[in-house]
């Protein structure tokens, strides 16, 4: 049994959305990680003898590695907090996608023929992540309809993706985000070092914090392999 990490590091200043309004404005999704009160100034609480940092943060909850509940897409969807434990802890199977350049659509060829989808976590690496931080990050791969109603048509349970998004930026229907979480399937998006899944049998890891009204969350996704 061994743990894989698949999730990136949240820190302050990290990269996130950039999100782009009629008038040409551009929003930059971040995190902003600090001191609430730090070490030396809560000595004299506790009269010298102890200190404690308490850390403050704000931040979109769409940033870092991150779960899309059905909320994100539709009014009356279930927010993170209804969300049942066992719904962000399945079986999962990586599909290998790297080689794609930016954005070049992808469809429904690249699923291996007679792997078993249902009830799963799909998780497709793109390697993306090696461009974490930087301007190629934001020109990703993406997956086309045929491929995400395939995906819902299977029946699973929650798809991963290591790029920013799991649409195609430019489409304004979204059509991975509507469809996925109309079919209550969780999306995470963001994802890291998935190539270290290859050729295993895995346990995939997304809880999310019980936050209610919240339409998505950064979670510690990992692989427990078996």
């Amino acid at each position: 049994m061994k743990y894989i990490d698949l999730s990136h590091t949240f820190k302050d200043n990290m990269p996130g959305f950039r999100m782009k309004s009629e008038d040409g404005t551009v929003v930059q999704y971040s995190a902003k990680v600090r001191p609430f009160m730090t070490h030396q100034q809560s000595l004299p609480n506790y009269h010298g003898k102890a200190a404690f940092e308490i850390t403050e943060m704000s931040f979109q909850t769409s940033i870092g590695t991150y779960l899309d509940s059905p909320y994100h897409r539709y009014p009356e969807g279930r927010d993170i907090s209804e969300l049942r434990i066992e719904e962000t802890i399945l079986p999962g199977e990586v599909i290998d996608l790297r080689g794609k350049g930016e954005f070049e659509p992808v469809g429904i060829e690249v699923i291996p023929k007679g792997m078993d989808l249902k009830g799963k976590a799909i998780l497709l690496n793109f390697g993306w992540d090696r461009y974490w931080g930087s301007e190629q990050y934001y020109a990703y791969p993406f997956i086309l309809e045929e491929l995400i109603q395939y995906l819902v048509s299977m029946e699973v349970k929650l798809v991963g993706v290591d790029t920013i998004n799991i649409d195609n930026a430019k489409d304004p229907k979204r059509p991975a985000h509507s469809m996925f979480l109309k079919h209550e399937i969780l999306i995470v998006e963001n994802l890291t070092a998935l190539e270290h899944l290859y050729g295993k049998k895995f346990m995939f890891y997304a809880v999310p914090w019980k936050a209610e009204k919240t339409a998505a969350i950064p979670v510690r996704a990992f692989a427990e392999t078996l």
